[in-house]
């Protein structure tokens, strides 16, 4: 039994005909199904794959030209001129002008104040009586030299220079003539302290201060009157040292200098502007800053003149200037951001490819460089921000479509 049992093994093993036809029919289905993909896969094209890798960039081209650029500082508005008027003589003050108050304008030579003059007139007239009689001293001293000429020509005139000049009463005439001068000159001083008890404003100014009144007491060792000039200010600004070469001072004193625009945004509107010109270079230089101080004069700063006073300098007034620098001709002029460091700016090939170009940077002002070699005109700049930057790498301008 057990050997019939063994016998019928082998042939159960065996595949059935069934099995052999779906065997066959399963590689065939295989078979035809690798070869349509194989039939159907889209070939390598190299331009495509370039496409996908370059890096889309935005593009600016560059222009050569003549420029003048600006460089941008901040000031303060100061007197052009101010003084502290005070009386050259002493008195009370009886008379004190409408004008003469502070905030007001007063005109050039227009009276002030007026002292009590009395205590003068009278010494005037002291020194009038003391020329009048040394004027009749030198009349009566003339008279004797002549008496004095008729006896030494009736002596014979036969005497040494020094005894004639004696007999002639030299002496006695210069003496009255000295006299005479020293009695002019004190009724000079006397005429002149008459006038100078009324006070006159020595230029158009603005009253700042008054220190005088009526019934007050003043001297020439107090102060009536702070004034300023009001025909003009000053503007002094701070630039670095290093732009001193670039600016362009008045080669002589009353030559206007260049035109400065000058902003005020805590009064004037954003658009109005105020015209300066740069007039004074101040000798010295801040060791800890570097920085020298220059001064740019503005006309009619109060705008007395115009019917419209909203752009008025105010002394005090901290103000944004627009100085331009002497004029550059033939530089590239691009954005300050486009130069990146060592002086290098990222330039696109006409093969799309980048490169990275050193250049000569002659001026930089707030928002331009200024390339005096190193690009040409017609160069086209890369003016993105790339995250790799390699010199070589691909490129692809950047279009409507990119997104």
């Amino acid at each position: 039994m057990s050997n019939a049992e063994n016998s019928e093994k082998p042939a159960s093993s065996r595949p059935t005909w069934k099995q052999v036809l779906v065997g066959v029919l399963i590689l065939g289905a295989s078979a035809g199904i690798m070869l349509i993909i194989f039939s159907t896969e889209p070939e390598a094209v190299r331009e495509t794959a370039t496409k996908k890798t370059a890096m889309l960039v935005t593009v600016e081209s560059v222009e050569a030209g003549t420029y003048r650029p600006m460089i941008e500082v901040m000031g303060t508005v100061i007197p052009f001129r101010e003084v502290m008027l005070r009386p050259r003589v002493e008195g009370e003050v009886l008379e004190v002008s409408d004008t003469f108050v502070p905030g007001r304008v007063v005109e050039k030579g227009e009276m002030l104040l007026r002292i009590d003059s009395r205590d003068y007139d009278i010494a005037r007239q002291l020194r009038e009586s003391d020329v009048k009689r040394a004027q009749a001293e030198v009349t009566l001293e003339e008279g004797r030299r002549v008496i004095a000429q008729q006896d030494y020509e009736r002596m014979g005139g036969d005497l040494s220079p020094e005894n004639k000049a004696l007999v002639l009463r030299e002496p006695q005439f210069q003496t009255a003539q000295a006299e005479l001068l020293a009695a002019q000159a004190s009724l000079d001083r006397a005429e002149l302290d008459v006038k100078r008890t009324i006070l006159n404003a020595p230029f158009r100014a603005k009253v700042l201060e008054r220190f005088g009144n009526v019934g007050s007491q003043v001297s020439p060792q107090n102060n009536v009157a702070h004034l300023v000039d009001v025909n003009q200010f000053w503007v002094e600004a701070t630039v670095p040292y290093r732009v001193l070469p670039w600016l362009d001072f008045p080669e002589t004193a009353g030559d206007e200098g260049v035109e400065v625009t000058l902003r005020n945004t805590s009064t004037m509107d954003s658009v109005q502007t105020r015209t300066g010109h740069l007039d004074q270079l101040i000798g010295s230089l801040d060791q800890q800053t570097r920085m020298v101080r220059i001064l740019v004069k503005v006309e009619d700063p109060l705008l007395l003149d115009s019917e419209d006073p909203s752009g008025r300098l105010l002394l005090g007034t901290f103000v944004r200037l627009d100085v331009p620098v002497r004029e550059l001709q033939d530089v590239v002029r691009v954005n300050r951001d486009w130069v990146h460091s060592g002086d290098t700016v990222w330039v696109m090939t006409e093969e799309g490819i980048l490169e990275i170009r050193e250049v000569d940077v002659e001026f930089r002002d707030k928002t331009h460089a200024y390339v005096r070699s190193g690009l040409t005109e017609g160069d086209t700049i890369v003016i993105s921000q790339l995250a790799t930057v390699r010199e070589g790498a691909a490129l692809r301008v950047r279009s409507e479509n990119d997104s």
